[in-house]
């Protein structure tokens, strides 16, 4: 599959290169421009390629996005349409300043991620773990102890791709719901966020948040 990645730093570098090393093409893109991406793509390897914001967003099918939250207007909305998008993002108000309908909690950052992209497929997922478990604990072949990747998203085709994708490198898919409800429930500050635990511990820990 052909996957671009915008985003070069830890989470949007690692994600790439886990779906290389399962056999995916990469193009990958940061805002400074694929000239600055010589080292990262050498490191991704397999056959990623540097791309600039635009390329990279109209590359393949899946586009993972992972800059911070506050740059989400910078992406480009149209060559995005008709995508499944994966938002790995994460909202800091110390990072990103405040966005008063995130504070106030009228809305979610992947609604107004979606509403930014409104033409593509948005799937809420790799913004809950740290990048270094993401780095070093997939596990390839399946096995119980596999760790959960959690996933939010409206479409079920576009939750079933991630979710491949998931499972191809290693790791477990566990289903949090809709865009809305699912993805406030991966926030930072949420008892999923950045606690490595099985599928089935996931899966205890959202029946508990449900309950």
């Amino acid at each position: 599959m052909r996957i671009g990645i915008i985003g070069s730093g830890k989470i949007g570098s690692t994600a790439a290169r886990l779906f290389a090393g399962a056999g995916h093409e990469i193009a990958i893109a940061n805002s400074r421009g694929p000239e600055t991406l010589t080292d990262v793509v050498e490191e991704i390897g397999g056959s990623a390629t540097a791309a600039t914001l635009e390329e990279a967003a109209s590359f393949g099918e899946v586009v993972l996005v992972a800059i911070p939250f506050g740059a989400y207007r910078d992406l480009p909305a149209e060559s995005l349409g008709g995508r499944v998008v994966i938002d790995a993002m994460n909202y800091y108000p110390s990072r990103d300043g405040n966005i008063a309908d995130l504070d106030d909690g009228g809305t979610t950052s992947s609604d107004l991620l979606a509403a930014h992209a409104p033409e593509a497929k948005v799937v809420k997922a790799f913004n809950t773990m740290n990048w270094q478990v993401l780095r070093d604990r997939g596990k390839p072949g399946g096995g119980d102890d596999r760790l959960a990747i959690f996933l939010a998203g409206d479409d079920a085709e576009a939750k079933a791709l991630v979710a491949g994708l998931i499972e191809d490198i290693g790791f477990a898919p566990v289903d949090t719901g809709n865009l809305a409800e699912g993805g406030r429930r991966q926030e930072p500050g949420s008892q999923i966020y950045n606690e490595p635990v099985t599928e089935s511990e996931g899966r205890g820990v959202l029946e508990g948040m449900d309950g």
